[in-house]
This record gives C-alpha cells, sequence and structure tokens, in this order.
C-alpha cells in the first residue's frame, strides 16, 4: 500500500514518492507508434521555443493516491517544466500534486481493441480534468472515424473540432515523409493548417532558403554581367561610328 502524508490541517494527504513506480522498463509499443510519438513531442520543442511546457511521451501520470499511474502515448503540459534533479524519484514522472495541474492534452495511438481508449481512459482524463483527450486510431481498430478530439465541456467531455483553442493548436492528419517513412502522421498545426515543422523540417528549410537566396544572388550577378557586356558592345559601336560614348 502507497504511504500517505499528510501535509496540511485539512486533512488532504498525497503519496511518498518513494512508494511509487515511476518506470518498470517494460518496452510496450511498436515501430509505428514509437515513430508518431516523437514527431508529435519533437515538433513541439522545435517549435514553441519561447513558450514554457513539458511535453513527453510514454511518461506515467500520478493523479490520484493509492492508485497506479496512467501512461498516455503523449501529453502537453503548459506552464511547467521537469525539475532540474530530473533523477529524484518525485520529479521523473508527472505528480499532479507536484506541478500543481493537468497536462492540458493528452493522446492516445490506437493499435488493438483492447486499450480501452473510448471508455475507462476517457473516464479517467476526464476525472483528472484534461482539456483535450485526443483518440488516433490509424488503423480504424475503433470505428470509422481515424482522429476522436475531446474537449473537456464542464464536468464531461464533448467531441469537438480539430482547433485547440485554450492552448491555441490544432491537429491535422498529414501525407508526408517523416524519418524516411512516407505515411499519414498525426500532427500539431497553426490555425491556418500549416504543420509545426520539426528540426529536420527546419534545418531542410533553411538551407533552401539559403540556396534560393544564394541562386538570386548569383542571377543578379549574371544580370550585372550582361548589362555591363551589353553597354560595351553599344560603346564599342558608338565609336566605330565616330561618337564618344563618354560625351553622350
Amino acid at each position: 500500500m502507497v504511504e500517505q502524508i499528510l501535509v496540511s490541517d485539512d486533512n488532504f494527504y498525497i503519496p511518498d514518492a518513494n512508494e511509487l513506480v515511476t518506470e518498470d522498463d517494460t518496452p510496450v509499443d511498436n515501430f509505428a507508434s514509437e515513430k508518431q510519438q516523437r514527431l508529435l513531442v519533437s515538433s513541439l520543442y522545435s517549435s514553441l521555443q519561447n513558450q514554457t511546457f513539458l511535453a513527453a511521451a510514454n511518461v506515467g501520470i500520478y493523479h490520484i493516491s493509492k492508485q497506479p499511474p496512467i501512461v498516455p502515448d503523449v501529453f502537453l503540459s503548459f506552464d511547467v517544466q521537469v525539475p532540474e534533479n530530473w533523477w529524484k524519484k518525485n520529479n521523473r514522472c508527472y505528480l499532479i500534486w507536484e506541478f500543481g495541474k493537468p497536462p492540458e492534452v493528452v493522446i492516445e495511438i490506437v493499435s488493438n481493441k483492447i486499450g480501452d481508449e473510448l471508455q475507462g481512459k476517457l473516464k479517467t482524463y476526464e476525472h483528472m480534468r484534461v482539456s483535450y483527450y485526443i483518440v488516433y486510431d490509424p488503423t480504424q481498430q475503433l470505428g470509422e472515424k481515424q482522429l476522436r478530439i475531446y474537449q473537456l465541456i464542464g464536468r464531461r467531455y464533448q467531441e469537438t473540432s480539430d482547433w485547440l483553442e485554450h492552448i491555441e493548436l490544432g491537429l491535422t492528419l498529414w501525407e508526408g515523409e517523416f524519418e524516411g517513412r512516407q505515411d499519414t502522421w498525426l500532427r500539431w498545426c497553426y490555425q491556418d493548417g500549416i504543420v509545426l515543422p520539426t528540426g529536420d523540417e527546419r534545418a531542410q528549410t533553411a538551407e533552401q532558403q539559403t540556396q534560393t537566396a544564394q541562386q538570386q544572388a548569383e542571377d543578379e550577378k549574371q544580370q550585372k554581367e550582361q548589362a555591363l557586356s551589353r553597354a560595351e558592345l553599344l560603346a564599342e559601336k558608338l565609336r566605330e561610328m565616330g561618337v564618344n560614348p563618354d560625351d553622350l
């Protein structure tokens, strides 16, 4: 049983972090889900560089005493950071009583029919007061919908659109290549539909912009050289006609 510690006069208790299972070293995911998780997390860190947030994949969230953690595929929590000493026991996973709030977004990636994403997990995240719960079902294990987005309205989840207004981000299904794999990917996006780029995509865009600028500079150089050559030819013709071009 998890030990409880009295921390205030109003009988509010929190578990002793030393008694919590923060990691069990058990591999649980497939290649596709692991790569999808990395895309969602890495694009946030490469794009939201001026914001304070914590995003992680397969990290447990403890939300209630005497209960095991729930481990979403991806979560996003704003205005919090991992403490400097992240090897300390109570800093290794997301303890809601330590961070002071639940994440704004949790994402579950469906790979089979036994994950209980639309029942048990939904109720748990609802009870945790997570603002947005996303169920991505790429192989349609749970029905025709590949993407279900729930927003907490009052005390209950209601399906909503792909724009998460409270965090000013959206989610979209994107066809393209990530880390050498062409597929359909779930990606964060801005309101205009442009996806948040990964670090590699930012580097590629910067390289393309550099190449474009270099090509423009080369084109301008050639145009100037061609204009100078034409001017010299014209001056030579004028001299042949007995006209000094410098007098014009």
